[in-house]
């Protein structure tokens, strides 16, 4: 692969802890970058003390960070970094593509699938943007451990594989190793899947049933995802690398995950509605995981995990019936 030049600017959209922590990235490669926050409280931190004390704090960021409430500020930037919520990922390109260059490239962050249509971001992207350039990281990362400088390895998927090198030029860093893929619907699924499973392996262990249940709620929920993937068009390569199979075994194995740490939650008894208040970020897999139940259904594909979950968060079920009811499913080769 012959070596890429960065962009010259980047502008991250979505200024919680993961798009600072990429921003601090991208700026750190000698790159113009903007990070855009909707909170004056965020972008005043950053101006002003160069740290986000609300989404990233202990974390000091490189003094070359901009940052700014205006999403107009994309006209300037030669690239976009998508990291808001996948929820909110419609309204934001809807307003930011009457300011951005018009075939500009947008790598897309959101570990989701948009609830009501059942799409992907990229598909998302496609309805609200055309013209875009797309792109997705994912992979196994947390924010905290990257802004650290801790080692991270991700999936950078693009279907032109001159702008993935690109961004990956952008993106990378001695502690950061991001691999080229051309399989977006698979780094997406992986992102998306693995949090709804992140969820069902924390509600294993906040109901006290061991190492040994987690790490069957990892390899059976693997194998979900991977029969929804094939059937969406997903390569077996991608489901099974740090997208798919290294993303879930991050997300599923740690309470510093957002979705685990809400499993294990509900798990003890807490009801959903009590934990979201707690809370003032997002976990993706609450509002991903009926829209996962809805895309299986379509395709024909088995997920008990996946619909226990979604049961679950949507009340229709207790933790102790969907336990044994997963426990009471035909005997079956492992391979189905």
């Amino acid at each position: 692969m012959d070596e890429a030049s960065p962009f010259d600017s980047v502008m991250v959209i979505g200024a919680g802890a993961w798009g600072t922590a990429l921003a601090n990235l991208i700026v750190s490669n000698g790159v113009k970058t903007t990070l855009w926050a909707r909170e004056t409280e965020v972008v005043d931190s950053i101006r002003r003390d160069h740290i986000n004390a609300l989404y990233l704090p202990g974390a000091p960021l490189d003094a070359r960070l901009q940052a700014t409430t205006e999403l107009a500020e994309a006209a300037d930037a030669e690239a976009i970094l998508l990291v808001v919520p996948a929820q909110h990922n419609r309204a934001i390109l809807n307003e930011l593509h009457h300011f951005a260059t018009e075939t500009a490239p947008v790598a897309l962050c959101a570990k989701g699938i948009e609830t009501g249509t059942g799409l992907l971001m990229s598909e998302v992207l496609a309805e609200t943007w055309p013209t875009a350039q797309p792109a997705v990281l994912s992979g196994p990362s947390f924010a905290i451990d990257v802004a650290r400088g801790l080692p991270t390895a991700v999936t950078l998927a693009c279907a032109d594989a001159c702008l993935g090198e690109q961004w990956m030029a952008s993106l990378s860093a001695p502690h950061f190793r991001p691999y080229l893929s051309r399989d977006l619907i698979g780094a997406e699924l992986g992102g998306a899947v693995k949090n709804v499973l992140a969820i069902a392996a924390g509600v294993a262990a906040g109901r006290g049933l061991g190492e040994s249940a987690r790490a069957a709620v990892i390899a059976r929920g693997f194998a979900e995802f991977q029969r929804l993937g094939v059937a969406l068009g997903a390569q077996a390569q991608t489901m099974a690398g740090l997208s798919g199979l290294g993303d879930l075994i991050l997300t599923a194995s740690s309470d510093k995950s957002r979705n685990m740490s809400l499993g294990i939650a509900l798990g003890r008894g807490q009801s959903l509605s009590d934990v979201m208040k707690e809370r003032h970020t997002v976990a993706e897999g609450v509002a991903t995981a009926p829209a996962i139940v809805a895309l299986a259904a379509k395709a024909g594909v088995e997920a008990p995990i996946i619909n226990a979950v979604a049961a679950l968060l949507a009340g229709d079920k207790s933790v102790d019936a969907l336990i044994s009811e997963l426990l009471a499913r035909p005997l079956k080769p492992e391979t189905v």
